[in-house]
């Protein structure tokens, strides 16, 4: 029996990296990351429901170097994964489909992530007497 000719389905290989295909990508990847920061936090709130001992220790966790990363990390997921959901939100009503206000929507997800992550982390440092 003789194979049927059937062009192959296009893949990575075939389209151009952008922006665009970037935001999709670390949409889904935030998302897995806010689970585990999920857990992180259910961790917090039963250490604090534990006792004022346990929950310095979770609290010591979370202020080492390592924590604080893992912090960041988390307030950034939470704000990329923010300002994609909004994007998408304007998409599924229809707009950002033009190529370039789309690549423009795009990129501007990061820059707010950006930002947002910046300027809470500036504030709890304010709020704490650090700044």
């Amino acid at each position: 029996m003789a194979k049927a000719k059937r062009p192959l389905s296009p893949h990575l290989q075939v389209y151009r990296w952008g922006a665009h295909m970037a935001v999709s990508i670390l949409h889904r990847a935030t998302g897995s990351a806010l689970a585990v920061g999920s857990i992180l936090l259910a961790w917090w709130l039963v250490a604090m429901a534990t006792g004022h001992d346990y929950f310095n220790t979770v609290q010591g966790y979370a202020g080492s170097a390592l924590g604080r990363i893992v912090l960041f990390g988390l307030t950034f997921a939470l704000m990329q994964h923010l300002a994609s959901g909004i994007r998408h939100l304007y998409m599924d009503a229809g707009k950002l489909y033009d190529l370039k206000v789309n690549t423009l929507s795009a990129k501007a997800t990061f820059v707010v992530s950006i930002v947002l992550t910046i300027v809470i982390w500036v504030a709890a440092y304010k709020v704490m007497g650090v700044l």
